[in-house]
């Protein structure tokens, strides 16, 4: 009795059409890695559920009767379609994923607007930030590899430099307005100051460096405002709450957009800057040695522009 509200079987689909498409039980057989009377069963069975005999065989194979000619084209174009969705799922699983330790500034500033560039190379592969203040190399977090500030020889690990650091102080104009007196680095004794609190072993400038650096005479005043987040320190900036410590690139879309100003001509420069951290316990994936050389190119493109 014909089955008028189901489907039959999957595998009596496939060797319909495979059978249909070749004109051949045995050629479908070989495709399937069956046998050709495995095809011929699967046919019977399908043609008792259909209820009407699907193929007529000739001399040189078989040929689709006027009931498998109407159901060839919508098994086809199903199976087709079925595969096309097995096929899309299987790429979405295999997804290749790079996972990068970095702090909130280079991943805010510096390593994602450039991200789409990288993106459109490998359109496949998905780099994942993990952001934290906190120093992490990639033998003591999950990471693929780790972008850490220092001077390169404090990081017991493989490392590669990425771009030294450059400062300049910085603020916005609407702060200036309310602080009008003096000019250039002198300005810096009136300013409030912002500062980013620093952990033992930061190296990064910090405000009574960059005045002995400036050779102004006087020790800076206390901070205004301190923040654990560079991210947050720049908005404080933005927003006219005081002077920061704009470290170069991240500043220069905003200096480039009057959205901020420098209070000096020249940037300051240390030894110290970003370094790209390898794993010492585990062999770096060849797709990650792939990002690092398109790191590299970035980063001496940055220097580049300075």
């Amino acid at each position: 009795m014909p089955k008028s509200n189901s489907l039959p079987p999957l595998t009596l689909l496939m060797a319909f059409e495979a059978a249909a498409r070749l004109h051949s039980f045995t050629a479908a057989a070989k495709e399937l890695g069956s046998t050709q009377s495995a095809i011929s069963q699967h046919v019977k069975r399908l043609e008792a559920e259909i209820g009407s005999p699907l193929f007529q065989r000739t001399q040189r194979g078989v040929q689709l009767t006027r009931a498998g000619d109407q159901l060839y084209l919508p098994v086809a174009q199903g199976l087709t379609q079925l595969l096309k969705g097995v096929q899309q799922t299987r790429k979405q699983a295999h997804h290749d994923v790079i996972n990068v330790a970095t702090d909130y500034a280079l991943g805010s500033y510096w390593i994602l607007p450039r991200l789409r560039h990288f993106r459109a190379v490998h359109p496949d592969v998905d780099v994942r930030l993990v952001t934290s203040q906190q120093s992490v190399t990639p033998d003591q977090a999950d990471v693929d590899i780790a972008l850490l500030f220092g001077h390169g020889h404090d990081i017991s690990a493989p490392t590669r430099p990425l771009f030294t650091e450059q400062v300049i102080p910085v603020c916005s104009l609407a702060l200036l307005e309310r602080y009008p007196a003096g000019s250039g680095s002198a300005r810096l004794t009136e300013l409030p100051l912002l500062q980013l609190e620093a952990d033992h072993n930061a190296r990064w400038f910090d405000w009574p460096e960059l005045f002995s650096r400036l050779n102004i005479g006087s020790a800076p005043r206390e901070p205004e405002l301190m923040f654990n987040n560079y991210t947050l320190l720049l908005q404080a900036a933005l927003s006219g709450q005081g002077v920061a410590i704009g470290w170069s690139p991240f500043i220069e879309p905003m200096l480039d957009s009057g959205a901020l100003v420098a209070l000096t001509e020249t940037p300051l420069q240390s030894p110290n800057g970003y370094h790209i951290v390898f794993p010492t316990n585990r062999a770096v994936a060849p797709l990650v040695l792939e990002f690092v050389d398109w790191l590299v190119k970035e980063g001496r493109e940055t220097m580049a522009d300075r």
